[in-house]
Order: C-alpha cells, then structure tokens, then sequence
C-alpha cells in the first residue's frame, strides 16, 4: 500500500478516535455492567416484606380479591409464573401510565388466606447505568442525545475500518507481538492493535446495532410515511361499528382463562417457550387480552433478558408474536438479530460474561487510542526541539484522564449510594442522576486542574475507592438498619466490585511511578512529584 495513503488513513483513524473516544468509554463501560443489569438491580433493591406466593391453582382466588379490594389494578394486572429474589409476588400490578409510571404493588395470601398488598421500591440504578449506555454519558433527553449517540457510532464505523486498512502492512509481523520495555509507545500499540483486531467482530456488530438503535425513530418514520403513501391509494372502508359499553370493573375478569390454563395453552402452541408472566388487560375498545413474556434458551431474543407476545386471554390463542422468540416471521426475526447481538441476549451466562470482558476491552480500547495520540504528539514535539507541550495536548491528556475515571468513580458512587438513599421517595432516580454527574464533572475539573500526570494516579484512588464502596456498603449498611444482601446477587456484584477496585489501586501505583520515572517532556511526567 502506497505509502501517503496509508497516512491518510491512519491520520483519520486517530482523529476520529480522538473525537468519538471518549463518548465510546463512557458507552462501553456502562454497557459491560448492564449485561447484570438484573442481579444489580436486585443488589440495589431492598427485600419486600410479603408473605410467599401461592400456588398457580390459587391464583384467581388472588386476582379476586386484588380486584375487589384495589381498584387501580383492574386495567391491568401480572401474574408472575417465575417468582424468585427478583419478583417475590405472584401478582404485580403498576399504577399511573407509560408515561408518567407509578408505584408497583405487589400481592400475596397470608396463611390464613387474607390480601396482603405491599408496595415494591425497585431501585433505579441499574436503569440510570443503561440510560449512560445508550446515550453516551449525554445528560439530555432522549430525543436529542440519540441522534448525537449515532452520529459518535457512525464515526465508531469509520474508525474500525481506518484502523483494519493501518493494521494491515504489519498484520503478519505483529500479530501476535506484544513487546514490554523501555518504548512504552510500542507497548501501548501493541495492546491496542491486539485488542481491536481479536474483538473485530464484536466491534463491527455494535458499531452496526448501534447506528440503527440511534436512528431508530427516524427509520419507522420513513417506513410509516411510505405506508401512509400506499395506504391513502386503498380504497376506504366503512368504520366498524362501535364495541359494547365497557362493563363494569369487576366483570373484566370472567370470561378470561386462568393463568394455569393460559400457561397450558401457550406451551402447546409454543413448545420450549418458558413463560414467565401474563399481563391481563381490559379496556373499552379491545375487551380483555393481554401480553406474555418469556424465554427460548434457542433463539435470540428482543429485550436483553426475554421476549414478548400478545394473547387473548379468553381463548389462550397467540395473536401477536412478532418479538417472540421462534415464532417470528423472516423480517422480525432480522430485526430482533440485531437486538440480540447487540444486548447478548442468546447464549446464556457464558455470552453475558463474554460481553462483559469484551465491553470492558472495548472501553480501555479507547482508552489507549487516546494514549497513543498523545504519545505521537509528544514524539513529534520532541523532533522541533519543544520540550514543554503544546495546550491542546495538555487539555486532550486531562481529558483522556478525567472523562474515563470520572464515570467509573461515578457509576460506581451512584450504585452504592441505592442502600444509604430512602427508595420511596418519588425523585429517586434523579438523585442517582445528581450523584453520577456531579461527580464525574468532579473529575474532569480536577484533572483539568491538576494535570494528567497528578490527576492520574489521584483519580485512580478515587476510582478504586468508589468501587470499594460498593461491597463495603453491603458489609456496613445493616449495622445502621438501613441495608440488606440478597443471595447471588451481592457475591455477584461485590466480587466484581472488589475485583474491580483491586484493579484501580495497581493502576493508580504504576501510574504515580509513571509520573515519577517517566521522561521528563511526556504529558504524564509530574516534576514536583520527582522532587518530593
């Protein structure tokens, strides 16, 4: 390859890095925790005090009197068939809307067979973590921050494939090298190229998922344009006559079959589906149906952990199936390719940790893509004879320092803090949000201040410390009444946690000894720390 196009790429490959980065690491590492997203929303969510769910068979003796006693159930209610440390209920039942949710409540008998209805305060740091996922680390709302999420993915895109046409000159020389020593630029190349080309795959599907989950609405939009296009060309018919009055409240359950039956039903029409829950509805317009999640361990599935169908629930028949797993048709079962590859919903534990070690690399993987740039800057700084660096260096080092460890510190605070914050307060979730962002700007100020040498190792104290918190918040919360550990969940959570800040404390030595030791122009040398 000619010699002044390879730089061309390889001058794109490292400015798109540089812009894109960043965001990239805050992507990548809040989406390598939300592949637990559900053993840590059960680490966060304190245990509900509720009596043990009763059989199936005494199931409609249940919705019964939650339908008597509680009038804010009856639009809608779920019977769980999987109940566990993360649905204790065998019946749930969510009040307000889409838009604007409510409380959760959830329903149980006692032994001597009386309603017991409790209300369940789920944490919403888990949601907050994925929120920082999807957006980048963006504190904006949803349709501004998703156009900017696929603008970061589309330049994600352009930095894989630059970075395959650089890579392969060399491909079969330093495949496999990975060369420690003096030349700590080499040793950083070698890591990033060994990385990025053994996740290439991995790498290509998220950039792909990622555009079309960023542009998603403006996708469906163009489909319903064209078919409100041909729709308008067919020939109108008469409106259907208008549905029967609705009936009264407690009439929406007679008629509809009972979980047991419905569970019976389904399994014949779906064989290998496990059902998890049923949703029964009522309205005016559509009478009684509902909707029914569960998994099939043999296909991918829509959401990250189950798939979805709708059913009448008077008939058990299986009306809608487009997200089912192994009853879509050719297109939804593309599109829910997508959403499996990208969520790792398929596979089991193994592919859920897969994508978390994978997540994990990605994130440094974008790390060291900074560190590299850095480097070549100060290499060719040192060729005019400029010892001190230039500003934009100086800011981009800072950055590469306070941006990455101002989000671990902060997702890692905001997580411990769901065991000290009182979960029934109604802006919960805006309080994760404060903590989060206050301290990763923390963070950034400080190493903008301080310098990337110095803010380097102290970050990654901070860092350490943070995720520290987390199983030490699991150790010392109930000494003040306040905190709880369920089984699996926290030997889940806290190992990785602790792992995790045992990590960050080497780091953060190797990093003090690199400003110490290090050349004395580099960005990340500290002489008042040589001096001490």
């Amino acid at each position: 390859m000619r010699t002044d196009i390879l730089k061309t790429y390889k001058d794109v490959h490292s400015w798109v890095g540089i812009i894109a980065g960043l965001a990239l690491f805050i992507a990548f590492y809040a989406g390598a925790i939300t592949m637990f997203a559900e053993p840590l929303n059960r680490w966060a969510s304190a245990p509900a005090s509720i009596a043990p769910p009763p059989s199936l068979d005494r199931t409609p003796e249940l919705i019964a009197k939650v339908l008597r006693a509680r009038p804010d159930a009856r639009a809608a209610y779920t019977v769980h068939f999987d109940t566990g440390p993360d649905m204790p209920a065998r019946l749930s039942w969510t009040t307000g809307n889409r838009r604007a949710p409510g409380p959760t409540f959830l329903a149980a008998l006692t032994p001597e067979g009386a309603l017991q209805v409790v209300r369940q305060d789920a944490s919403p740091v888990a949601e907050l973590v994925d929120v920082l996922h999807q957006q980048v680390g963006l504190p904006l709302d949803r349709r501004t921050a998703m156009p900017i999420m696929g603008l970061v993915s589309l330049l994600y895109a352009v930095a894989i494939v630059s970075g395959v046409i650089c890579l392969l000159p060399s491909l079969a020389k330093d495949l496999f090298a990975l060369r420690f020593g003096k030349n700590i630029k080499r040793m950083w190349l070698d890591l990033h190229n060994l990385l990025g080309l053994f996740s290439l795959p991995f790498h290509i599907v998220m950039a792909v998922t990622a555009v079309i989950f960023a542009f998603h609405d403006q996708i469906y939009a163009a489909q319903g344009a064209v078919y409100r296009v041909g729709a308008a060309r067919v020939e109108r018919r008469a409106p259907p006559p208008p549905g029967p009055p609705e009936p009264p409240a407690l009439e929406a359950v007679q008629g509809t079959l009972s979980p047991v039956e419905l569970q019976r039903r389904i399994a014949a029409q779906a064989p290998g589906f496990a059902l998890r829950s049923i949703t029964y509805r009522h309205d005016a317009k559509s009478g009684a149906q509902g909707d029914l999640t569960g998994v099939d361990q043999r296909y991918g599935m829509r959401a990250p952990t189950y798939g979805r169908a709708e059913i009448d629930t008077r008939t058990g028949a299986i009306t809608e199936a487009d997200y089912m797993p192994g009853r879509q048709g050719p297109w939804f079962a593309a599109v829910t390719s997508f959403f499996a590859l990208h969520f790792g919903s398929f596979g089991g534990a193994s592919v859920r940790w897969s994508y978390f070690l994978l997540g994990l690399a990605g994130a440094f993987l974008f790390y060291s893509g900074n560190l590299l740039w850095i480097e070549s800057r100060r290499r060719k700084e040192r060729k005019a004879a400029m010892v001190e660096q230039t500003r934009a260096t100086r800011i981009l080092g800072s950055l590469t320092v306070g941006v990455p460890l101002g989000c671990v510190a902060g997702i890692s605070l905001t997580i411990a803090a769901a065991k000290w914050l009182p979960a029934d307060r109604a802006d919960i979730g805006a309080w994760h949000g404060r903590i989060y962002y206050l301290v990763f700007v923390a963070a950034v100020a400080w190493a903008l201040i301080r310098g990337a040498a110095r803010s380097g190792s102290e970050l990654l104290w901070v860092a350490a410390g943070a995720t520290a918190a987390i199983p030490l918040t699991t150790l010392l919360s109930p000494i003040f009444a306040q905190g709880w550990s369920h089984p699996g969940a926290s030997q889940l959570v806290d190992g990785v946690a602790t792992l995790g800040a045992i990590g960050f404390a080497i780091m953060a030595r190797a990093a003090r000894r690199r400003a110490v030791a290090g050349p004395r122009d580099s960005v990340w040398a500290a002489p008042r720390i040589a001096t001490t």
